[in-house]
């Protein structure tokens, strides 16, 4: 990777853009305004991490927090309804450093289709969710989705899966090679008469722009890339947007309040830098690419006489209508070996259940994977047959016969808006910068837990084609912690029912912009990563169209 470049800017320089996080949107937005040619602060509050700082060192991952937010440092409280009082308890992780939650993703790029952006309309109102359409159509968004696949290098096959929306253009590059799990999946879908496609993925098949391909070392998700093969905007935006010398990341930096004056725009953000001390940034301009829990907060927390209830929520919106992205999760054993924990996560997907038959009875739909993400220690705690036992000769040998053998059918499920699902300050717990802590209010909406029901035994399905001696399910849940943080300030047209426009723009204020999972109108079946940056570049593209009409200044 290119070293940080020489551009430094004071605190009192008004620069046109500061740009808060530097993740899947962030590293986007950067790179596109800075090559715009205008001036860019960054600030992201992890570090600014090389190759040469990545370990295959599962325990500093996942115990001990090297790329994510800690919640030691950043604690986190949740409640089932309103009438609960929260209690502490790790429910989000989000990337903490500079390429965010790119810098160690599965990978799974799957655009969205048609529907996710029109199924209220197609499919009307469903009881209990605050559904609507997206102020944007699939077509208006298919040239910056093909943008992604080519700028950051996305691997796959176009035309493989019947069910995939048009597109203009085919990937850069091809496939990644078809993992054992991935014959397993096309196995157990030709048995069930749906279709196992290649799986697209934001990690690299081939050498591309200087980067080097996926060497199959097993260390993927959860952990960051040695080779630069992973497309994270870490090696893929941001030296690009530092290389043009407009553009100056300032890692552990932490975003306090984003400031504004008497006429209601903002004059810039104060943040706490590594040190804890307070500093002011002055600028024409800020972007909210923080992620969906931790936008909402840094908005709540904004709150001033003229926007007492939290900056950009005349609505009473910010912060509500929280989704994830459901699912359910089966486990296989074969008896023979798949050794699944070698290259990249999964190579084949499933799509056949991206909408439902009405008949069902059931709302919005899924992908399946069949997959296997389990490094040695999580698959010792979590990943055996839920009747083996957790200690002992037999756990031993169970451990020693079944790593090799397992594989796991994942489902990525849509999620529905419901208006008590919120992100919300906690009035009581702080974080180690004496801040409110995020506070999660979350029930799962009916429909969705007969969604994951239903996908669950779809999943137990495909295992027991592909030859499976042994399944089980595991108990349908929220997987805690969240990864897929998305809604807590939707698009739209309406400023009543909506924090941004329809170019990510805040109603409430001209020159505040938020480029996140926030924004998003409905859920999608999962790997939401792909539509963050298409809608980022397209963000981009019109945030200079306002700066060079001077709309923002």
């Amino acid at each position: 990777m290119t070293e940080h470049a020489s551009v430094r800017y004071q605190p009192g320089d008004e620069v046109d853009f500061v740009i808060v996080g530097a993740g899947a949107a962030g590293g986007v937005v950067a790179r596109e305004l800075s090559r715009a040619g205008f001036r860019i602060v960054v600030l992201e509050q992890g570090p600014y991490l090389r190759e040469s700082d990545f370990r295959h060192d599962e325990i500093g991952v996942s115990q001990l927090h090297a790329l994510t937010n800690d919640p030691r440092v950043s604690p986190t409280t949740f409640r089932s309804n309103a009438f609960e009082t929260a209690k502490e308890r790790p429910v989000l992780s989000y990337g903490r450093m500079v390429g965010g939650g790119t810098a160690h993703f599965t990978g799974n790029y799957w655009r969205f289709h048609e529907i996710d952006f029109t199924e209220h309309s197609k499919k009307g109102a469903v009881a209990g969710a605050d559904r609507d359409d997206w102020p944007i159509t699939y077509a208006e968004l298919e040239p910056y989705y093909t943008k992604v696949e080519w700028e950051i290098g996305v691997s796959g096959l176009a035309g493989a899966s019947p069910f995939d929306p048009p597109r203009s253009k085919p990937y850069p590059l091809p496939p990644l090679p078809i993992k054992p799990g991935g014959v397993l999946a096309e196995r157990g879908a030709r048995k069930m008469g749906w279709t196992a496609f290649p799986a697209p993925m934001a990690i690299l098949s081939q050498p591309y722009r200087g980067r080097a391909a996926c060497v199959h070392c097993g260390f993927c998700e959860t952990f960051g890339c040695e080779m630069r093969a992973k497309s994270s905007t870490l090696v893929s935006m941001i030296p690009e947007a530092e290389a043009t010398g407009k553009c100056e990341i300032r890692p552990l930096s932490y975003v306090r309040k984003v400031e504004t004056n008497d006429a209601g725009r903002v004059t810039g953000v104060t943040y706490f830098d590594a040190r804890k001390r307070e500093v002011f940034q002055r600028a024409k301009a800020v972007v909210l690419c923080a992620n969906g829990a931790e936008t909402p907060r840094l908005l709540l927390t904004s709150a001033s006489k003229r926007f007492p209830d939290g900056l950009a929520n005349s609505s009473g919106w910010v912060g509500t209508r929280l989704m994830f992205n459901g699912g359910g999760i089966a486990g296989g054993l074969f008896d023979h070996e798949i050794n699944g924990y070698k290259g990249v996560v999964d190579s084949r997907i499933i799509h056949d259940f991206y909408q439902l038959d009405p008949k069902l009875g059931i709302d919005g739909g899924a992908g399946i994977d069949l997959r296997f993400d389990f490094p040695p220690i999580a698959y010792a705690m979590y990943g055996l047959p839920l009747d083996a036992p957790s200690w002992g000769a037999e756990y031993k040998r169970l451990l020693h016969e079944c790593y090799t053998r397992s594989i796991y059918a994942l489902c990525h499920t849509t999620s529905l808006p419901v208006a008590s699902n919120s992100v919300s300050l906690d009035p009581t717990v702080k974080d180690a910068w004496g801040m409110p802590a995020i506070r999660m209010t979350f029930s799962e909406h009916q429909n969705d837990l007969k969604l994951y029901q239903f996908m669950l035994d779809r999943a137990m399905e495909l295992l027991g084609a592909a030859g499976a001696v042994k399944r089980w399910a595991h108990p349908l849940d929220t997987y805690w912690p969240a990864v897929h943080l998305l809604g807590t300030c939707r698009m739209g047209n309406d400023p009543q029912r909506s924090v941004v426009d329809r170019y990510h723009r805040a109603h409430d204020v001209p020159n505040l912009f938020i480029v996140d999972g926030s924004s998003f109108v409905t859920s999608g079946r999962g790997q939401p990563t792909m539509t963050i940056q298409a809608l980022a570049f397209r963000a981009a593209e019109n945030m200079a169209r306002m700066a060079r009409r001077g709309e923002l200044s």
